[in-house]
């Protein structure tokens, strides 16, 4: 009897656990390291929820997405004064970046999950992979899944120079309790995802799960998105350095955001945003930040190594994808493993083929819905591109 594949997966998000979870599924032998010492937490962060995110828990019947999952009926554009612009029946779900990792998490055994393991090193030896961690230990396997994200060590050593490139603006976002709206407010945000488009900038506000998953309307959580152009340099370090200057490369988390970038948000918010939309953001007790970055690779895969979710394409929010394309990397990972009866790099090469296309169109589909609403000012509310999907606009 062959021996399980061995799987070192590294990066415990929501790629690499479903990453886990489908090759554990497939009888290999799998085990997740992440570099984070405590579990993970987003902190409020909402997502949209494609299939592909929740697909593992549609397949293998464990959890009915709406158990897990908000949902609107419309989307929704507004004027500064409050009245409506555009809207359109289209229905979406929402989720929060904690509930689908917990709910994944809850799927995969805790003993092969192991947190404060930093790999700093891995490389090809025969067939085998060796990988090097910052304690000192290594582990050997038939197959290295590194789903390490943006600044993703596996992407670098194969990739050198594939650093990611900012785009010009930033993500602010927080959450609300919807219970600490208007009633006003509340029922005109309740049903929809909503819109403004201002020059050089757009928000969106929509219901996510509260911090327990509750998905009722009314115990829910109200969550926005606005992203507006901020220069690189001096000046989006001075934003990402907070109110206690730490340099940070990435994102400015919940409590941290200075005191006098609060201010103009807020001020902001009161005079540009629509009075439903100003109120979400101006009640929001600590807003955080998050720069936006794109990442392209020329490749997926070498020998028994593979990279996926955003340690390979960082894409734009704005198709909603980058979840579902770490899920999808995951899924057709496991397929091509299965077709290939567990033959690491004939999977791994074709695995690539259709990734990397997936990954180059999601990239440049995104790459022109942010260049229209933050730079050229040519946002269409009722262009179908618009509309959220991993393979395309609303698929």
């Amino acid at each position: 009897m062959l021996k399980p594949t061995r799987a070192t997966v590294v990066g415990g998000s929501i790629g690499g656990l479903t990453a886990a979870l489908l090759l554990h599924d497939l009888g290999c032998d799998v085990e997740v390291y992440e570099r984070s010492g405590s579990a993970l937490d987003a902190r409020g962060a909402g997502i949209a929820v494609l299939d592909a995110t929740v697909r593992y828990f549609v397949d293998r019947g464990i959890t009915d997405p709406a158990e897990i999952c908000s949902s609107t009926q419309s989307i929704r554009y507004l004027w500064p004064d409050g009245s409506v612009r555009y809207e359109a029946g289209h229905h979406y779900r929402f989720s929060s970046w904690n509930t689908i990792y917990r709910a994944l998490l809850a799927c995969f055994d805790d003993d092969r999950y192991h947190l404060g393991r930093e790999m700093v090193s891995f490389r090809t030896r025969g067939d085998e992979v060796e990988v090097g961690f910052a304690d000192g230990d290594t582990r050997r396997c038939d197959l290295l899944v590194c789903a390490d994200g943006i600044n993703s060590l596996g992407r670098e050593s194969l990739y050198p120079g594939t650093s990611p490139v900012y785009s010009g603006y930033v993500a602010y976002r927080g959450t609300v309790p919807e219970r600490d709206l208007s009633p006003a407010t509340f029922a005109g945000l309740r049903d929809a995802i909503t819109y403004q488009v201002i020059p050089d900038s757009h928000i969106l506000v929509y219901p996510i799960p509260g911090p327990d998953g509750e998905v009722e309307p009314g115990h829910r959580l109200m969550n926005f998105v606005w992203y507006r152009n901020v220069a690189d340099g001096a000046p989006l370090d001075r934003l990402l350095a907070g109110r206690d200057g730490t340099p940070r490369r990435v994102s400015l988390p919940p409590g941290a955001m200075a005191d006098e970038a609060i201010d103009e948000m807020r001020a902001l918010a009161d005079r540009a945003l629509a009075p439903p939309i100003a109120e979400v953001v101006t009640t929001v007790a600590e807003p955080f930040a998050q720069a936006v970055f794109d990442i392209e690779v020329p490749g997926m895969a070498a020998d028994q190594v593979a990279i996926l979710g955003d340690a390979a394409f960082a894409v734009r929010p704005h198709a909603a994808a980058g979840t579902a394309k770490a899920a999808d990397d995951a899924w057709q990972l496991a397929e091509q493993l299965a077709a290939w009866s567990h033959d690491v790099p004939e999977a791994l090469r074709s695995w690539e083929q259709t990734q990397l296309a997936l990954g180059r169109d999601l990239l440049q589909r995104c790459r022109d819905i942010g260049e229209r609403s933050q730079f050229r000012n040519s946002w269409d509310p009722g262009d179908p591109a618009l509309i959220f999907g991993l393979y395309g606009p609303g698929n």
